[in-house]
């Protein structure tokens, strides 16, 4: 009778054993890289010593910024809610409200007031503030609450920057209105593959040049905020940061981040942003262009930017790679379409 309790004890004992403690280290990194989220991966380290361990080696890091807020904290969410009235009309007051996330903005009652991201909307704590725990970041992802620049309704605007210490590539798409594609007996555009001499009268140039500057000031900015994170996490291989509503991302490689770190990086006279170097832009433009699933895109325009003269680190063929890999979805198609109409350089002053 003893012998049989015997046995009962030794095999609740076998059942009630820490199954966990059984999994090897290795796997639950693999675990923890795939979860990425900071604030998932900020729960799994109140768990247990072992996940606190094991939480500041994750390689993947995603980072959710919930709002924005000024230095000595207020709430900035007003600012997400308004949009300029005008493009091109109102061009000054475009310059004061496109850079939601990070521009340092002028304030009627307190003119030197900055705003910076804030992880949380219960804590005050800035991206590299929460990263600073993390030793081992390989791939870093951080996603902005709303995109850069303030646009009218029913416009489609969206770009995607390359930085090393200064711009390499980015690319500007845009549209006025997407909307039902017409019979082909009701083709609301005549089109013959030039831009049409009311472009340059009725404002269309001037509102392309705007989108342009407008998003080169948003890639700059965000490029200028990441220093800190940057010099802090010497193992960051690749960073991405883009926004909740999609319309800008700026990417940076494991060669682009070692010219960060080596070169020197040049700020603007005037405010907190990476300066734009000079540079050429090729402009695309379609009165009508046609979207899959039977769709449309008025005005729809393409601006691809890269330095001009010598340094740029760029051939062509990279260049119209990151062009046409730049959108997914329907906007990838009409790029690839765009790309193959007549182009139009410009050139642009830094700044």
């Amino acid at each position: 009778m003893l012998k049989t309790q015997s046995k009962i004890r030794i095999h609740d004992a076998d059942i009630c054993a820490d199954q966990f403690d059984k999994i090897p280290d290795s796997v639950l990194l693999i675990i923890l890289n795939k979860i990425a989220d900071i604030r998932t991966l900020g729960r799994c380290a109140a768990v247990s010593k072992r996940l606190n361990s094991l939480v500041p080696l994750v390689e993947d890091v995603y980072v959710k910024i919930d709002k924005v807020v000024s230095i000595d904290g207020d709430s900035d969410e007003t600012l997400y809610s308004q949009k300029p009235p005008s493009l091109f009309t109102n061009f000054l007051k475009l310059f004061f409200t496109l850079l939601k996330p990070f521009h340092h903005l002028n304030n009627g009652n307190d003119g030197n007031k900055f705003f910076f991201p804030q992880v949380s909307r219960h804590t005050s704590h800035t991206p590299d503030q929460v990263l600073k725990n993390f030793h081992h970041i390989h791939n870093l992802r951080i996603e902005l609450p709303s995109g850069d620049v303030g646009t009218e309704d029913g416009v489609v605007l969206k770009w995607k920057a390359e930085f090393g210490s200064t711009l390499q590539s980015c690319v500007v798409f845009g549209g006025t209105q997407i909307e039902r594609k017409p019979g082909t007996d009701q083709r609301p555009f005549e089109d013959n593959g030039s831009i049409p001499e009311s472009f340059y009268t009725n404002g269309g140039l001037k509102l392309r040049v705007v989108w342009t500057i407008s998003s080169l000031i948003a890639a700059s900015t965000r490029h200028y905020l990441l220093q800190p994170i940057i010099k802090d996490h010497p193992t960051l291989k690749t960073v991405v940061l883009t926004d909740a509503d999609g319309q800008g991302t700026l990417s940076m490689g494991g060669q682009q981040l070692r010219e960060f770190r080596e070169n020197p990086l040049i700020a603007s006279a005037s405010s907190r942003r990476t300066q734009v170097p000079a540079s050429n832009m090729r402009l695309r433009y379609a009165p009508f262009l046609e979207l899959p699933e039977g769709m449309g895109m008025q005005g729809a325009t393409l601006v691809a930017i890269k330095p001009s003269g010598e340094g740029s680190g760029k051939s062509k063929k990279e260049v119209d790679s990151f062009i046409c890999g730049a959108f997914d979805g329907p906007f990838k198609a009409a790029v690839k379409a765009l790309v193959k109409r007549r182009t139009y350089l410009l050139e642009m002053n830094g700044f």
